[in-house]
C-alpha cells in the first residue's frame, strides 16, 4: 500500500463507522478490511491524500484499545488538504469536536483542529504561503521560540 517506512494505525470503536466518517469527512479510500465473524475490524487500510493508514477495531484482550477507552490521545495526525475550511465544516457537521477553528498560522498554513467521534485529533491545513527557516525563525522569536535545524 506504500513505501513510507511509518505508517499510522488507530485503534477505534466501531471501526465500520470510523472508515465511513473518513471517507465522508476526509475523501479516504478504502483497499482493505479485515473482520472477525462478529463484524470486529482485525484490520483496515485506507488512504487520505494518497497517504496510508491502517486501522483496527479495539481488542482489549491483547491491549489495542482506542482514545475512547483510555479517555485521551497523546498523538495528532496533520493532514493538507486543497480547502481546509471546506473540511472543517464537514468534520464538524459529521460530528467531530471542535478544538481550534481555522486560522491562518505564522508557519504559512491555514489550519483547524477537531477530535473525531472515535477520539482522535486531526490537524486540518491547508498552506497558504512558503516560508523559510529564516523567516519562521523571525515570526515564532516574537513568541519566545528558538528555532535550530538539524543537529
Amino acid at each position: 500500500m506504500t513505501t513510507n517506512p511509518i505508517t499510522p494505525y488507530l485503534c477505534v470503536k466501531d471501526g465500520a463507522a470510523a472508515i465511513d466518517f473518513y471517507k465522508d469527512v476526509f475523501g479516504a479510500t478504502e483497499s482493505m478490511r479485515m473482520t472477525d465473524e462478529s463484524g470486529r475490524i482485525g484490520h483496515a487500510e485506507i488512504s487520505i491524500g494518497g497517504t496510508a493508514l491502517m486501522l483496527s477495531d479495539e481488542h482489549p484482550e491483547i491491549n489495542v484499545v482506542s482514545p475512547t477507552t483510555l479517555g485521551n490521545t497523546p498523538l495528532s495526525l496533520h493532514v493538507l488538504f486543497d480547502d481546509v475550511d471546506a473540511v472543517f465544516a464537514r468534520a464538524k457537521a459529521a460530528g467531530a469536536q471542535v478544538e481550534r477553528e481555522p486560522e491562518d498560522q505564522a508557519y504559512g498554513e491555514r489550519t483547524a483542529v477537531v477530535r473525531d467521534p472515535f477520539g482522535h485529533r486531526w490537524f486540518l491545513a491547508t498552506k497558504i504561503e512558503d516560508v523559510s527557516v529564516d523567516e519562521m525563525r523571525d515570526r515564532f522569536a516574537a513568541d519566545g521560540y528558538t528555532t535550530t535545524t538539524g543537529t
